[in-house]
């Protein structure tokens, strides 16, 4: 218990509060969470989106904060190796199954199956790599499906109940937000994104298992040419081991 307790310092705690965001998004979309935006006095509505919308982001912001404090405070461990995927994956499945349910128009069934079945296939190569020996980075691409699938998130949260947001209407037309436009265009272009990075992670992976396979047989070979040289040397000098 004790060692338990000491490994969790302060990065992997973070972590941990961004699994603990999972059941609660679940919660705040569920029809069951008490503030729907239906009769509530001094507002407008949406405040189960905008709740939603604010768990989200704050989840996503610990996503590259606990890795940046454990770097700094030179506290890696392997419970926060295990934990920070964990927390990812869980974090995203969670979001586009529920949005599949919660804004259909905007999540059709298809995207979220494409989008977990990449997370699922980048968890496998990088597990098959570490059994190997080395490491996939996460490449530029990865960086920005990650960007991507954020606001992709919030947008598809957020149009549940706006089409467009009209920001100082005083000032004449005001500003206008095209919040379902940029759910909708953020969605597919997230999906797009994902399945190039998928591509991208495949096919460094294939180069990094060829490379170590190579090395892995010329060592073999190198041994094995040695054993003969042994064998040889043993065969035309039987004298020498006697």
């Amino acid at each position: 218990m004790c060692r338990v307790l000491s490994r969790m310092n302060l990065p992997n705690s973070i972590t941990m509060s961004r699994i603990a965001s999972v059941p609660l998004l679940i919660w705040i979309l569920s029809p069951g969470f008490p503030w729907t935006g239906h009769g509530m006095h001094g507002l407008r509505g949406g405040e189960q989106e905008i709740i939603a919308s604010l768990v989200f982001i704050a989840a996503s912001i610990t996503d590259g904060l606990d890795g940046y404090l454990a770097r700094k405070r030179k506290q890696i461990t392997t419970m926060g190796m295990l934990l920070d995927p964990l927390a990812d994956k869980l974090m995203v499945t969670t979001a586009y199954i529920l949005l599949v349910a919660y804004n259909p128009r905007v999540v059709p069934p298809w995207i979220a199956v494409v989008v977990i079945g990449r997370e699922f296939l980048v968890s496998g190569l990088r597990s098959i790599a570490s059994s190997e020996g080395f490491t996939i980075e996460a490449s530029e691409i990865g960086k920005l499906k990650t960007v991507i699938q954020i606001v992709s998130v919030v947008a598809a949260i957020l149009a549940h109940r706006w089409d467009y947001w009209i920001w100082f209407p005083q000032w004449g037309n005001g500003f206008i937000i095209a919040v379902h436009f940029i759910a909708m265009t953020s969605i597919y272009w997230m999906t797009i994104v994902s399945i190039i990075s998928a591509v991208d992670y495949f096919v460094g992976f294939w180069k990094k298992i060829d490379h170590a396979s190579d090395k892995r047989r010329k060592r073999r070979s190198f041994v094995l040419s040695r054993k003969e040289k042994a064998a040889q040397a043993a065969a035309e000098h039987p004298s020498r081991i006697s």
